[in-house]
Parts: C-alpha cells; sequence; structure tokens
C-alpha cells in the first residue's frame, strides 16, 4: 500500500494524481449546483439565430465543436465527439491516472539512477496521455445516446414556459434551468433579479430571452 501512494504522489503519476482531483472537486461542485456544467469546455449550448438545438441533458459535442475549438476538433476527429466536453477531459485524466499509476508501480521503481527516473518517467507521462485516447473513445462511444440531440426550437417559444431550477440558487449572472418536454428535460442558462427565493428543484417562469447573452430570465411563479 505504500508503494502505492509513493507511486502516484511522485512524478509523473503525481501529475495526473492532481488533475484527477480537479475532476473530482469538479464534479462534486457540478453535483450540487455551484458550477456551470459546460465551464471550461466549448460552449455548444445554444445558438444566437432564431433556432436552437436543446439536448436532453447536457451540452453535446458535435459539428459545431470543431469551429469553437481546436481541440474539440481534434477530440472529434479520434472519437471523442457526441458526449460533453467535460466528460471527454475526465475520461482521459482518469485513464492516464491508471496506466501511468501502473506503469510507476510495475516499472518506475526499479529505474536506478535520478536522471533516468525523469526521462523514462516523462515518457510514461506522454504515453500514458497517447494511451488513454483509445480507451476514452471506446468509452464514450456506447454513452452517446445518452446524448442525443433534440430537433430545434423557436427561442421565443420558450418564453412563457414554467421550468426547473437546477442549480442551488439563480442570480443576475449564474443560473440553470430544465423545462419538461415529453418526459426529456430541455437544459437552458437562466438568470433572475436578486433577492428571490429560486432554489434547486423550484418552479419559475421564462419571461424573456436575451439574444445577445443567450440567456433566458425567469422569476418565481408566485
Amino acid at each position: 500500500m505504500g508503494s502505492f501512494f509513493e507511486s502516484i504522489l511522485s512524478y509523473p503519476t503525481v501529475i495526473y494524481t492532481t488533475l484527477l482531483g480537479v475532476v473530482l472537486v469538479y464534479w462534486l461542485l457540478a453535483m450540487v449546483g455551484l458550477v456551470d456544467f459546460e465551464s471550461g469546455g466549448p460552449d455548444l449550448d445554444i445558438d444566437a439565430g432564431s433556432d436552437i438545438s436543446l439536448d436532453t441533458h447536457h451540452d453535446v459535442l458535435d459539428g459545431e465543436a470543431a469551429s469553437a475549438s481546436t481541440l474539440a476538433g481534434y477530440l472529434i476527429a479520434i472519437g471523442l465527439g457526441g458526449v460533453p466536453f467535460s466528460v471527454v477531459v475526465s475520461l482521459l485524466i482518469l485513464y492516464s491516472w491508471v496506466i501511468s499509476s501502473i506503469a510507476a508501480i510495475w516499472l518506475l521503481q526499479y529505474v536506478p539512477t535520478s536522471v533516468l527516473h525523469f526521462l523514462v518517467g516523462t515518457g510514461v507521462l506522454v504515453g500514458a496521455f497517447l494511451l488513454s485516447l483509445p480507451l476514452a473513445a471506446a468509452t464514450v462511444r456506447p454513452l452517446r445516446k445518452l446524448f442525443v440531440a433534440h430537433s430545434a426550437i423557436s427561442n421565443a417559444s420558450l418564453v412563457g414556459m414554467r421550468c426547473k431550477v437546477l442549480t442551488g440558487t439563480v442570480d443576475e449572472k449564474f443560473g440553470r434551468a430544465e423545462i419538461p418536454n415529453r418526459g426529456v428535460g430541455y437544459h437552458i442558462r437562466v438568470v433572475a433579479e436578486t433577492p428571490n427565493k429560486l432554489t434547486r428543484d423550484s418552479v419559475a417562469i421564462i419571461v424573456e430571452y436575451d439574444e445577445t447573452t443567450m440567456v433566458y430570465r425567469i422569476q418565481e411563479t408566485g
């Protein structure tokens, strides 16, 4: 057990261990609604035009991601499209950490000198990431059906509809809400004037859509 912790806290695995810790914190914050799900990734949620394409649960990587982000374009090219960008990054870090940890335990601890350890460790650092790409792509493949895009609907048509708040709070800068539609939830960005009593699972009404910021303004139902 001591060898395991020593391996994951030494170079190069410590880099992936740190990144994995950041990923875990991010998902914990996302679960309680303290961070926006698509933060840090390409924004593929809603276009500024008259029509929008809303997804079942979260923003997805699709053809528009290639123009929005060079990195996202490469990920799509190697089979990592069709799921939220944050899921892709999380899988890459997880697999890289696992591969690097195995290499550290079974290989790096037997490298004799510090200089050679650094050189081999750097090779493991890069190799672990490269090996994680096909593994993540294989994992993404069956997950795509969970993030199926729905047909476009008009932004204006959503005004006046009721929605359920998904985040812990909603203020003038941040919020997420869900619009039920035949058992499928459309997720949208929302803001609201403060102070308000909007919390997770609160029911609100959409009163306005801002085409500039692509955000819906909501208010309490009464």
